[in-house]
């Protein structure tokens, strides 16, 4: 019987999956949450759900239990500032929060959307599930937006954010 591999192992061969990067935002009363994820992927168009993985130590998990709303905004490629702010990495002045000087909206459910995200889905919980340290967090998409194809997306691939070529790989 083989045993897991090593968490560093993991780490090291993880990052090499390109994936896209998101914010997922809640609210409850006056108070906002959020943080960069990439743990985010379509999970059914009938009926529209898509699934959220956030350790279970994040600060946005308490509004979204509170809630039980989320959103999720695609970062475009000209908004690497945003998901390293709401990663954690830009230091916030004494008082601020991770959404000051940041253009948000609100669609069906509350939550906070990131203004010219290339685009959104805005959820309202249907389940929760144990992934050892993180929630999975399954979300009936209620609200769905896009600014169509008038900036790249955001890519994160090897510890570094990337560019997509301009011309599609064809086979």
């Amino acid at each position: 019987m083989s045993t897991p591999v090593e968490p560093a192992l993991m780490r090291e061969t993880m990052r090499l999956w390109a994936s896209g990067v998101s914010v997922v935002t809640s609210a409850h009363g006056d108070e906002r949450s959020g943080l960069t994820v990439s743990a985010f992927n379509s999970l059914s168009l009938q009926p529209p759900m898509i699934l959220i993985c956030l350790h279970k130590d994040s600060h946005t998990i308490p509004l979204i239990e509170q809630s039980g709303i989320f959103a999720v905004s695609f970062l475009n490629g000209d908004q690497s500032y945003l998901s390293d702010r709401f990663a954690g990495r830009v230091p916030l002045a004494e008082g601020e929060d991770r959404f000051t000087g940041v253009e948000t909206f609100t669609a069906a459910t509350g939550a906070p959307v990131i203004a010219g995200a290339i685009g959104w889905v805005d959820c309202r919980v249907a389940s929760k599930h144990d992934g050892s340290t993180h929630w999975i967090y399954i979300g009936e998409v209620h609200a769905t937006g896009q600014n169509g194809l008038a900036s790249d997306p955001l890519l994160y691939f090897n510890r570094a954010y990337r560019a997509m070529e301009k011309s599609p790989v064809t086979p």
